[in-house]
């Protein structure tokens, strides 16, 4: 059986050289989990910043032009056609255009949101919402892919690329 000895533990001494190597290594560690937040915050910031040049017109339509448009002919990025307003103090127009997209057909009328100052619009209701936040889809999932492995936080990582997986899934049924 071994004797329990009631002196107090003795502490390694460990020289300076290794003191200041493990400090510095603790200092490289916190500094890589720095940028790896940084980097996921800088996606999803993109994301929300690309996708708030259309959303907002999308989703908030007080006192902005509303109605709709038939699209007459479509070309590789946008779509040209007639606007007909149906919100009050909305005026026609004899063309307008819209960003092209796989649900956009010449000959379809589609509901949409004039931009201020031009002759550009937006698709409008509950697709023209999804369509416009598409980009925060994908900086969700890239920032998943960046907490995942940068950060090793896979709960967290799940949560992000489900809420941006499910946001394109959304957009693509939609459209």
């Amino acid at each position: 059986m071994p004797v329990m000895s009631s002196a107090p533990a003795t502490r390694v001494k460990r020289s300076r050289v290794r003191r200041t190597g493990e400090s510095a290594f603790g200092l490289l560690l916190l500094g890589q989990r720095l940028v790896m937040v940084l980097v996921a915050l800088l996606l999803v910031v993109a994301g929300v910043w690309a996708s708030w040049g259309s959303a907002q017109y999308v989703m908030l339509t007080e006192g902005r032009e509303r109605g709709s448009m038939k699209v007459e002919r479509c070309g590789e990025e946008h779509c040209t056609g007639a606007f007909l307003p149906s919100s009050p103090g909305a005026r026609a127009r004899a063309e307008v255009t819209v960003e092209a997209s796989v649900a956009v057909r010449a000959g379809e009328s589609v509901p949409v949101v004039v931009k201020p100052d031009g002759s550009e619009v937006v698709r409008a209701g509950a697709t023209g919402v999804l369509y416009a936040w598409l980009p925060l889809g994908g900086a969700l999932v890239l920032a998943a892919l960046v907490v995942a492995g940068g950060l090793r936080m896979t709960r967290t990582a799940c949560v992000l690329g489900l809420a941006g997986a499910g946001l394109v899934t959304a957009a693509f049924v939609a459209l």
